[in-house]
């Protein structure tokens, strides 16, 4: 297993493929000075290694005093029921996606598809707005709903010494009326992100992108899904 990368000043990545579990989605985490903010929290079977990874950064998982999930799938919520047992950390999730991960609804965690038992946990500051701001440690996060592979998909962007850092877990799909997935939705919510200009792109399973790469990113999707 590869070690923790970093991405910018501030922001790493310390879960995903090759860094703890294969079946993870990319997990990032965010040095707020007083804490450590973690966006998403992979599956659960490379929990342990997400800590370690944490550790060789010179951090503890103790510091991780929030955790963003940005959607309801068990690739990214997972591992919030450890985290949140070892260490109370509050979960921050947008209100459409709370069903499934305070266990009402599993069906909306896709769990079945990677033969997961998902643990649910209580979201502790539950959004409601199109975009809703939070000053976590010494940074403004700000959350911005964008529905379309999940009714409740939030989007993440933070201000950075190195420019404004986006976390779009999931641009790219997949979508299913299983879980409540929209593409005309999906394509606002793309146009909203393209308006941001961010100059680096944490995305869920695709990785880093920077610059320029960015708007092709994203435009290529926009491509592929324009007549479905």
């Amino acid at each position: 297993m590869n070690r923790a990368k970093a991405v910018c000043d501030r922001v790493y990545i310390v879960g995903g493929p090759g860094l703890s579990a294969p079946e993870d989605a990319f997990v990032y985490l965010v040095d707020a000075e007083s804490e450590l903010v973690a966006i998403d929290a992979g599956v659960g079977y490379g929990i342990g290694r997400i800590e370690d990874n944490i550790r060789s950064l010179g951090f503890l998982p103790a510091q991780i005093w929030h955790v963003v999930a940005t959607h309801c799938h068990i690739d990214h919520i997972g591992g919030l029921a450890a985290l949140k047992e070892r260490y109370g950390s509050k979960i921050i999730a947008h209100e459409p996606d709370q069903k499934g991960i305070e266990g009402e609804n599993n069906d909306l965690t896709a769990a079945s598809m990677y033969g997961v038992d998902y643990r649910p946990v209580k979201v502790d500051i539950l959004l409601k707005g199109d975009l809703e701001k939070l000053a976590l440690g010494d940074l403004d996060f700000h959350f911005l709903h964008t529905p379309g592979h999940t009714p409740g998909s939030i989007s993440v962007y933070v201000d950075t010494p190195d420019g404004r850092v986006l976390f779009g877990q999931d641009i790219h799909g997949p979508f299913s009326p299983a879980w409540g997935s929209n593409l005309a939705e999906w394509r606002k919510s793309m146009q909203k992100l393209l308006a941001l200009r961010a100059d680096i792109l944490c995305e869920g399973h695709a990785g880093v992108f920077r610059g320029e790469e960015i708007r092709e990113y994203i435009e290529s999707y926009l491509g592929r899904y324009s007549s479905a």
